[in-house]
């Protein structure tokens, strides 16, 4: 598990290659200059409820990762996260879909 860690105080662990998906979108929105709200679901243990945070570009933002190897990007999956970023509701987290057959490193 990853560690997700937004203006020092707020934190949420994700699996690490959720954690890596997320990044890449949140990188593009960021450096594209587009703010959007990120939102996730607390587990019970802490509380339940959800939790969401303003992204902007002078946020200090923190992804931190378990293992020490990059998971393979699933474009698809990159897609959707990025198409849940673009709405009202800002970015949360879907399921992953099936692995296409184009190349992630292009949306990086």
């Amino acid at each position: 598990m990853g560690k997700f860690v937004y203006e020092s105080g707020v934190r949420h662990e994700f699996e690490d290659r959720l954690l890596a998906h997320l990044q890449v979108v949140v990188g593009n929105k960021l450096r594209r200059g587009e703010p959007f709200y990120f939102v996730w679901k607390d587990d019970i243990s802490t509380g339940g409820g959800r939790t969401s945070v303003w992204m902007h570009p002078g946020a200090n933002l923190v992804f931190k990762f378990h293992g020490g190897r990059p998971p393979t990007l699933n474009r698809a999956w990159l897609e959707a996260l990025m198409s849940t970023a673009n709405s009202a509701t800002g970015l949360y987290v879907v399921p992953e879909p099936p692995e296409d057959s184009v190349p992630s490193e292009s949306f990086a």
